[in-house]
């Protein structure tokens, strides 16, 4: 058998053609081993017993990673069908990229930075890791002794940086076991861990192949062309779109379109009525959320940015629909300046952009916790629910969805897609509890919550932590407001077991120290043959 995840390592050197060559093994057995013995993957990727150190460096839990974690993967997707077959990856491919420079690698739209984890040693050292003598991977069971999950992660959540009071819960993905938990039924502030709820209802609420629509339609006798929004919120006006919906290409359809007709000039409208309520977040004037709209390119963005905090401007409906003239006046049809309108139902359209499928806006959501996709994907699952797209509307519908699915909703309040608003309101075990219902192989389409998710020391918010912890080991989901830091996500322990897990904190007053505090608890996670 032929992993398909081991093609991409061909091309990437003699050094890590060896370490394919050390894994394929392992692989093609927990593939074989995967569907009614799944059960029994963690065997196929547990490393020989050797003596173990109490710690480990960076690159020993990322060897570990791209034993562990491409074996899971090919076990899933042998369960669950191809769900890795759009949008962001797991770090493993360019991880083995990143083997042959130093610095890492840049995943571009994921948000890696190029400085990121320290480069990983030459193939060999690796080798001796995976199966050699010296233990190099796994080292860190014995930092517990199979200790009950209490005992290791309970002084951890204790630590003063995380506030006053604290969260958590711990989920075996594979049998739904609940490990570990401390007040994971207290409903707290969830910050950025919201948008794993907002991820998993757009997804179940549109599926995973959906895309977002903006279009140019002529009203047939009047000469007004109107731009229409659909509401994607990855409609880019740059030059190079990057496999996202671009508005220059809209422009030259647009343009080709009314030449065919003999219109060389046309009154320019852009309609917004998509979406309804206020533009503005509650929080008011923010660098991390432009103001939401229908029609919005580069999110609104007066920088070159593509995530993060920035300057946004105060109109983008108004912006997109201005850059779309310029376009059109490059390709030859005049225009006035634009203003809104509606599309009537008589109105042609003369041609169309699409975003990329939902899977990849949620996975660029997750990685970069992109909050313009997160409240844009609300206010789309509030259309197709049939509630108002706004606030209020798109909240309604996140708490329907995850309600229809069963999840444990007590005590859970939704205010916004983002997790900007604090009024949220989520439990440690409502979090684990979508990550577990996103690896259930009966719904496959939800798989881009977890591929989506940043890789430590990797890809997105994670990307400058975890550099000395479990690097490419956790992956997982940020949250930070003033007072409240929160982690969700996955991590295979040194048993190769998948663990979903959540930590929420509230009263923190160091923003750092509560995130390392985290960090460290979640790496222990990773180390932990617990019991």
């Amino acid at each position: 058998m032929v992993v398909p995840e081991l093609r991409p390592w061909r091309a990437a050197g003699p050094q890590v053609r060896r370490l394919a060559s050390a894994v394929r093994p392992r692989l093609a057995r927990a593939a074989a081993a995967a569907g009614p013995r799944v059960a029994r993957l963690a065997k196929a990727v547990r490393p020989r017993p050797a003596p173990r150190p109490r710690t480990a460096r960076t690159w020993q839990y990322t060897a570990g990673a791209a034993t562990a974690g491409l074996a899971l993967a090919a076990g899933v997707v042998t369960v669950a069908g191809p769900w890795d077959a759009n949008g962001q990856r797991t770090a493993e491919r360019e991880r083995a990229a990143a083997l042959e420079r130093p610095g890492g690698t840049d995943h571009g739209r994921s948000g890696t930075a190029a400085g990121g984890p320290r480069p990983a040693p030459s193939a060999a050292p690796v080798l001796t890791g995976l199966g050699g003598t010296d233990g190099a991977v796994g080292t860190t069971n014995d930092a517990s002794g199979g200790k009950p999950f209490a005992d290791v992660l309970g002084p951890l959540l204790d630590a003063p940086a995380l506030g006053g009071t604290r969260t958590a819960a711990v989920v075996d993905v594979t049998t739904g076991k609940h490990l570990y938990a401390t007040d994971a039924g207290k409903a707290l502030t969830p910050a950025s861990t919201t948008k794993i709820a907002t991820a998993v209802a757009a997804l179940s609420a549109l599926g995973p192949d959906h895309r977002i629509t903006t279009r140019a339609a002529l009203e047939p006798d009047t000469g007004e062309l109107v731009l229409v929004g659909g509401g994607d919120p990855t409609l880019t006006a740059r030059a190079k779109s990057d496999g996202w919906a671009s508005l220059r290409t809209l422009a030259t359809g647009t343009a080709k379109a009314l030449r065919a007709r003999g219109i060389g000039e046309v009154t320019l409208s852009y309609d917004t009525t998509l979406y309804s309520g206020p533009a503005q977040h509650p929080i008011g004037v923010n660098e991390n959320l432009a103001p939401v709209s229908a029609l919005i390119a580069d999110e609104g963005r007066t920088d070159d940015s593509v995530s993060g905090p920035a300057t946004r401007v105060t109109d983008p409906a108004k912006d997109a629909a201005g850059k779309f003239a310029g376009f059109l006046a490059d390709a030859g049809i005049k225009t006035t300046s634009p203003g809104t309108s509606k599309a009537t139902t008589r109105a042609q359209t003369l041609a169309t952009v699409s975003s990329p499928p939902l899977a990849a806006l949620v996975e660029r959501m997750l990685t970069n916790s992109d909050n313009d996709i997160a409240e844009a994907l609300a206010r789309q699952t509030a259309l197709t629910s049939g509630e108002p797209a706004d606030f209020a509307g798109g909240a309604k519908a996140v708490s329907a969805r995850l309600t229809k699915l069963g999840l444990p909703m007590s005590g859970a309040s939704f205010h916004d897609g983002s997790g900007l608003d604090r009024n949220d309101k989520l439990t440690a075990e409502l979090l684990t509890a979508l990550l577990v219902e996103a690896g259930n192989p009966e719904r496959p389409g939800l798989r881009p919550v977890l591929t989506g998710l940043p890789v430590a020391g990797f890809t997105g918010t994670l990307a400058r932590r975890y550099t000395d912890g479990a690097s490419g080991v956790v992956r997982a989901k940020t949250g930070t407001l003033t007072g409240v830091n929160t982690l969700a996500g996955t991590v295979v322990d040194t048993d190769g077991h998948l663990l979903a897990f959540a930590f929420l904190a509230s009263g923190t007053t160091n923003p750092l120290e509560a995130q390392a505090a985290l960090d460290t608890t979640a790496t222990a996670l990773a180390a932990c043959g617990c019991r």
